[in-house]
C-alpha cells in the first residue's frame, strides 16, 4: 500500500511571542504544533518586539520536529502587512490569520504571500491557516474552504471566544455545536486540517478532556491550547488507542492476503469490512506512526 504522509496536530499551543522565556520553554514541550502568537496575547506596544522574537525563533532551528505557525494580526490592523511578510520570509510552516470573513480575504492574503517569493531564488512554502471566529466566516465556510491549496489554504482553527462575543452569546460549548459540525464538513470536503478552539480553564484537566474527546468524535484533528499543562491531555485524547491500532493493522493485513486479492468486501475478525475501512485503517496506522516518529 502507498505510504500516507501525515503530520499530527493533536496539540497546537499558543505561545506569546513577546515572552522570550515562553519561546525558550516551547523548545522542550511535547506539543505537535507551536503557534507563536502576535495577536491576542501581545499588547499593542509590544507588537514589533513580538514579531522580531517570532522571526528569530523560526530561524533558530531549535524546535526540532515541531510544526511552527505564526498567528499574525488581523488584516485591518497596522501590523498585518509586516507580520505576514516577515513570518513567510522567516520560514513559518504556516501563517494563521485571525478575523477572516470571506473567500476574498483568502485570495488577497494568498497573493501577498506569493509576492514574498518575488525575486527569490527559491520559493517559500508557508501555508495559510484561517481563524474561524466571525459570523460572516461561518456563513461563507464553503466558499472559503473551496479555495484550498490553490491559495495556500490548508487549515481552519476555531475561535469561540471571539465568535461568542460577536454573536452576543454566552460562551457555552453547546451554543457552537452546529458551527463545529459545519466547519468540519467544509474542511473535510476540501481536504483541510481543522483544529478545535481553546479551553480557557487550564486548571481543569477533566473539562479539557471532555472537550477534546467531543472534538475528536466530531472529526477535529486536534485542539488549540493556551497553557503547557494542557498538552498531555490533548495528545492522549487525539492519539489512536492501542485497540484501534491493532484492529486497523488486522484490516490492512487481511486485504494484503493474496486470498483476498481484488475483493472489495471481506470478513475481518467476524466483521464485514469494505475498502473504505481499509482507507480508514491506513490513515489511523499512519497517524500512529507519525506520532511515534515525533517522540523519537
Amino acid at each position: 500500500m502507498t505510504q500516507i504522509k501525515f503530520r499530527p496536530r493533536r496539540s497546537c499551543l499558543y505561545m506569546p511571542a513577546s515572552n522570550k522565556r515562553a519561546l525558550e520553554k516551547a523548545k522542550s514541550l511535547s506539543a505537535d504544533t507551536i503557534i507563536f502568537d502576535l495577536e491576542d496575547a501581545v499588547a499593542p506596544d509590544a507588537k514589533e518586539e513580538a514579531r522580531a522574537n517570532a522571526c528569530a525563533a523560526l530561524q533558530s532551528g531549535d524546535y526540532g520536529k515541531r510544526e511552527l505557525v505564526v498567528r499574525i494580526n488581523a488584516m485591518d490592523t497596522p501590523w498585518f502587512a509586516q507580520d505576514l511578510k516577515q513570518a513567510c520570509q522567516s520560514g513559518a510552516d504556516a501563517v494563521l490569520v485571525p478575523k477572516i470573513l470571506s473567500a476574498d480575504d483568502i485570495v488577497r492574503i494568498s497573493a501577498l504571500m506569493d509576492d514574498c517569493d518575488a525575486g527569490r531564488d527559491s520559493k517559500l512554502d508557508s501555508k495559510l491557516w484561517a481563524m474561524i471566529e466571525m459570523p460572516l466566516a461561518i456563513l461563507n465556510l464553503k466558499e472559503i474552504a473551496a479555495l484550498g491549496a490553490e491559495h495556500r489554504l490548508t487549515g481552519f482553527v476555531m475561535g469561540f471566544n471571539d465568535l461568542a462575543k460577536e454573536m452576543h452569546a454566552e460562551h457555552d460549548r453547546g451554543v457552537f455545536g452546529s458551527v463545529m459540525t459545519q466547519t468540519v464538513i467544509a474542511a473535510r470536503a476540501y481536504g483541510l486540517t481543522v483544529i478545535d478552539s481553546v479551553y480557557n480553564d487550564f486548571n481543569d484537566p477533566d473539562g479539557l478532556e471532555t472537550e477534546c474527546l467531543e472534538a475528536r468524535k466530531l472529526g477535529f484533528d486536534g485542539k488549540s491550547l493556551i497553557h503547557p499543562a494542557q498538552i498531555d491531555t490533548a495528545n492522549q485524547s487525539f492519539a489512536p488507542q492501542a485497540g484501534a491500532i491493532a484492529e486497523a493493522e488486522a484490516i490492512i493485513a487481511a486485504f494484503r492476503d493474496p486470498v483476498n486479492a481484488g475483493k472489495g468486501v471481506i470478513v475481518v475478525n467476524g466483521k464485514m469490512t469494505e475498502l473504505l475501512h481499509l482507507k480508514q485503517a491506513n490513515q489511523l496506522v499512519a497517524t500512529a506512526k507519525a506520532i511515534d516518529a515525533l517522540a523519537r
